[in-house]
């Protein structure tokens, strides 16, 4: 397993809802930013329909708080919302466009993405959004860097990032993460009321712990105590 690449300034975090990052990517965030790279984040939907017994209209705004809240804990201050329906998201060519114009207007060497496989693990199934989410986002990728896909974006100078790395189990680079974990624990406990209600029975520090620890651990031919795997994609030297 291999050092991920760090040579690079500006980032972009594309996930499907508010609480995706935080369940690992984030630590290897706050590792960055505290290299000095600007980063953002870019969530597609307000993850409105995720609290159980909560409607959408008031757990839509309370999730996009909780996120930026999150987001903060890592000093990430740009957090996108494009309010695709949260439990819908399709891989349209809507969504592409609208990932490619995010990318062109962030301009990040790296885009980092959240796992899109069809399972977690064997019997853990990854949802649909999950799914169409960075599928999509795989493509905008290099669509962003595509001047006659997209016309609509002409005003819209086209950008290719360097890589695209996907944050998943059994990724082949990883980052050390081993000194930011206080900092990946808080952004995540940003989602108190969220991980109150999908767990009421669990403390939110036990959940924190707990989640965080999976997304951390040590990995196979990495000299790291703690770290966060990817999968990269080359898109240009």
């Amino acid at each position: 397993m291999r050092q991920l690449p760090e040579d690079w300034q500006r980032g972009l975090v594309i996930a499907a809802h508010p609480d995706d990052i935080e369940y690992g990517a984030a630590a290897a965030v706050a590792r960055w930013t505290g290299q000095g790279k600007d980063i953002g984040y870019l969530l597609v939907t307000s993850g409105e329909a995720g609290m159980a017994g909560v409607p959408p209209a008031q757990a839509g705004p309370l999730r996009e708080r909780e996120e930026r809240a999150a987001a903060a804990e890592v000093g990430v201050r740009a957090v996108e919302f494009l309010g695709y329906p949260d439990g819908r998201i399709e891989e349209s060519l809507a969504l592409r466009r609208d990932l490619a114009a995010a990318i062109r207007r962030h301009r990040p060497e790296l885009v980092v993405l959240m796992h899109f496989g069809p399972v977690w693990a064997p019997g853990y199934p990854n949802s649909a959004d999950h799914r169409a989410t960075g599928r999509a986002a795989l493509d905008a990728v290099a669509d962003a860097g595509n001047e006659w896909i997209f016309p609509e974006l002409a005003e819209l100078p086209p950008w290719t990032a360097r890589w695209a790395a996907v944050f998943e189990p059994g990724g082949d680079h990883a980052v050390d993460v081993t000194e930011v974990i206080p900092q990946a624990h808080a952004s995540l406990a940003a989602h108190r009321r969220y991980l109150e209600v999908l767990a009421p029975e669990r403390p939110v520090d036990e959940q924190v712990a707990e989640i965080v620890e999976q997304g951390t651990g040590p990995r196979a031919d990495f000299p790291a105590a703690r770290a966060v795997g990817f999968t990269l994609y080359h898109f240009r030297d």
